[in-house]
């Protein structure tokens, strides 16, 4: 479970900035709080909002980066690859920030990580004890550019030899977890249970690919694909179902190589005409919302977080509280998975309460971003939408 994020010097971020789950005392319970042993409260839904080119994409790109970095980097990367980390523009030559702050089986870590030269600075797990965080391991780089690694052998048993040998552009948490260091999987695991439509490169826009690969996993999973249809239909797109058929075809190498095709099954109410047609010739909200929900729905039913882009592209906005509804309810939502998005539609200021909206803005060509609690003068009851649409919480275009 995400806590919070803070970093800086990221793409049009320079300032440091957070985005925090945590729920202050103030704020009323809703559907969309989680209830921690402590008597905490933690959100399950953050939306971010803002004029295009404001930052809004920048702003949730550093947690689709840590969950890669920590991934997959020791193996997708040659020791002669930079990270694919980009500070702001103006500041190319100061060092890039990021602090992960989560809950692992009750347990509360912080995961840092500073890079520099596209090369990793310092890297460290942390983990609360009684009042304060101690040390798991921490990572440094010399002068020399070689590492240093200092650690708690119970908890991260990685030969120190080794550790230090890991290549500049890729996470020691990455390598222990290959290493086969199973102290650390539970971890890994929160890193893994990332669902997104953003990259280190920014959004990936829909691709027919997409198709296949989602109608791969709805295959796989009859769960997923009852779940698929049941909100296809609920969706109101004409459809009945969605069949998913199997082929084969050959690669350029000549070998034999599965694929998935989905088809929309329509029929009439009155069930005297149906007929069967190819996904890619269904409507773009019709191929958007099953892309979307391949996303979304392996995350509700494993737990994780899902960081979604422009969640309402292709979308009618009636279609988003029925998608954030998903986010509500134990039946839909066992394993309190959490979702952060972005999106253009003001419509959700009268769907969310205000501790669950961040506002981004850019001024001065350097990207700000605050959450609507945090304004002054906003009271729990007022019309979100219409201060917003009226330019009295700013992050609106200036035309």
């Amino acid at each position: 479970m995400i806590l919070g994020l803070k970093f800086s010097n990221y793409y049009s971020f320079y300032e440091p900035v957070e985005i925090s789950f945590e729920v202050g005392k103030k704020p009323s319970a809703s559907f969309y709080d989680i209830s921690l042993a402590d008597g905490r409260r933690v959100n399950k839904v953050i939306a971010v909002v803002g004029a295009n080119g404001s930052g809004k994409t920048h702003f949730l790109r550093p947690l689709a980066f840590l969950s890669w970095f920590v991934g997959s980097s020791f193996l997708e990367t040659q020791p002669e690859d930079s990270i694919l980390i980009q500070p702001h523009i103006l500041h190319q030559d100061s060092a890039t920030e990021m602090e992960l702050h989560f809950l692992v089986d009750g347990d509360e870590y912080k995961y840092h990580l500073v890079v520099d030269g596209k090369k990793v600075k310092t890297e460290a797990l942390y983990k609360k004890t009684s009042q304060q965080f101690s040390y798991i391991f921490v990572r440094e780089r010399q002068v020399d550019g070689g590492y240093s690694v200092k650690k708690k052998d119970k908890a991260f048993p990685f030969k120190t030899s080794e550790a230090e040998k890991v290549k500049a552009n890729a996470s020691l948490l990455s390598a222990a977890y290959i290493y086969g260091i199973e102290e650390i999987n539970a971890i890994y695991a929160i890193f893994a249970r990332f669902s997104y439509n953003i990259t280190v490169r920014g959004r990936v826009h829909f691709q027919h690919s997409l198709l296949n690969i989602s109608a791969e996993l709805f295959h796989k999973n009859e769960l997923l694909r009852v779940q698929m249809n049941e909100i296809m239909r609920e969706l109101d797109l004409g459809l009945h179902t969605v069949e998913i058929e199997e082929f084969q075809q050959k690669t350029p190498q000549g070998e034999n190589e599965l694929m998935y095709f989905p088809f929309g099954i329509h029929q009439a109410k009155d069930q005297k005409g149906s007929f069967r047609l190819p996904f890619f010739e269904e409507s773009s909200g019709t191929q958007s919302s099953f892309v979307l929900l391949s996303r979304l729905l392996i995350i509700l039913a494993e737990g994780g977080i899902a960081v979604i882009d422009e969640l309402d592209n292709d979308l009618h906005p009636h279609m988003l509280p029925k998608i954030l509804d998903l986010f509500k309810f134990e039946h839909t939502n066992p394993h309190q998975a959490q979702l952060i998005f972005s999106c253009h539609t003001p419509e959700i200021l009268d769907i969310l309460q205000k501790h669950q909206v961040y506002l981004v803005e850019k001024k001065d060509l350097h990207s700000e971003a605050w959450c609507l609690d945090e304004i002054v003068g906003i009271r729990a009851d007022d019309n979100l939408y219409a201060k917003y649409q009226a330019g009295a919480l700013g992050a609106i275009p200036h035309l």
